[in-house]
């Protein structure tokens, strides 16, 4: 398989400098003077990402987003120091190399860290003869063990303390996200104050404090070809010390199972949905099952999830329809934004996952 198989050309309007950041990385890492090349990972709609590679060397870039941005989001200094620290105990992260706060080089601070190789599995798998029942287990099973993974990180041990207020957490991220919303809001949203109204509301007390990746879905991590072995967890922008659930929640809130509207299977592209995958309750069951954790609160953090994807992707179709970006897969986010907030309204009373 081509070893670039997930990269594309440097999308119009996120280039950047490369002589510039040649010689920056030439001196900061001591590497030999070659030909520079420069690819782009298209997957994600947030931070940006590009492969680089001098000679035989390659890492990965990693930058905010182009236009104005929210007060403290996209913090490439943080987002390094945690990798810095997680990455002696959970070794899934990617081995950050430099962060650069010279805003001279790109006009931004940016990081470079270790390329790992792998699948990333978005809404199809590279070949359909792979979408087996046997894969969907198996991806299910180290999806659900490596977050348990995660959760198990003593971090205090790892010196990740001032990463995080776990104390009003959940509290805060209600209000946060509600405010979020309303600042970018575009359109009319239908039920936004009675979804909102509830979470705040409906609130309950955490139990536990754990690392949380915080936006731990499919597609932010590198799997082994055959399927049975996570490789990397990537995309830690949001990652904090809270509320283990918080995670679990996010996570279930990304993964569509083969009952969900199909409205749910257009807002959120995976194959999840495929035989052999794990339903939300089977990950529930088996995360209880590993970690002895009070799960019965879930429901409400699955909730917050559709909200908060909500919020997330109405930032982003914000940023869209100012003409911060072009990128013209963000056109849809705002209906898809609005498709949430009705569902979470929908679900919030109904002990369905």
């Amino acid at each position: 398989m081509n070893k670039d198989h997930d990269v594309i050309e440097v999308r119009k309007g996120e280039e950047f400098d490369r002589e510039k950041v040649k010689a920056y990385l030439i001196e900061k890492l001591d590497l030999r003077d070659e030909p520079m090349e420069v690819k782009q990972f298209p997957s994600g709609s947030s931070n940006l990402t590009y492969l680089v590679r001098i000679g035989d060397w390659e890492a990965v870039l990693r930058r905010p987003p182009f236009g104005p941005l929210p007060p403290k989001a996209h913090d490439m200094k943080r987002e390094s120091n945690l990798l810095s620290k997680l990455y002696p105990e959970f070794n899934l992260v990617p081995k950050p190399y430099v962060f650069c706060e010279d805003e001279s080089i790109i006009g931004a601070p940016f990081y470079v860290m270790q390329r790992k190789h792998g699948i990333v599995l978005n809404d199809a798998f590279p070949s359909a003869d792979d979408a087996t029942e046997e894969a969907g287990r198996n991806i299910s099973r180290t999806f659900i063990h490596t977050l348990v993974k995660l959760h198990d990180v003593d971090y205090k041990k790892a010196g990740l303390e001032s990463f995080g207020y776990p104390e009003g957490f959940l509290e805060r991220q209600v209000q946060g996200w509600t405010k979020r919303f309303l600042r970018v809001k575009t359109d009319e949203t239908p039920r936004f104050d009675e979804i909102s109204k509830w979470l705040a509301d409906h609130m309950p007390k955490s139990q536990d404090v754990s690392v949380i990746h915080n936006d731990y879905k499919l597609n932010n991590m590198l799997l082994t070809h055959d399927y049975k072995e996570v490789v990397a967890v990537f995309d830690w922008e949001m990652a904090t010390i809270a509320d283990p659930l918080f995670d679990l929640g996010i996570t279930l809130g990304y993964w569509v199972q083969h009952d969900d509207p199909e409205f749910l299977k257009q807002v959120l592209p995976t194959v999840t949905y495929l035989p052999g995958f794990y339903t939300r309750r089977q990950l529930i069951e088996e995360y209880a099952n590993e970690t002895n954790r009070d799960v019965e609160q879930i429901h409400y953090y699955i909730v917050f999830a559709y909200f908060k994807l909500a919020g997330i992707l109405q930032q982003i179709y914000y940023r869209y329809k100012m003409g911060q970006t072009k990128d013209e897969r963000f056109a849809s986010f705002g209906e898809r934004a609005k498709n949430l907030i009705q569902y979470a309204a929908d679900i919030s009373n109904k002990q369905s996952y």
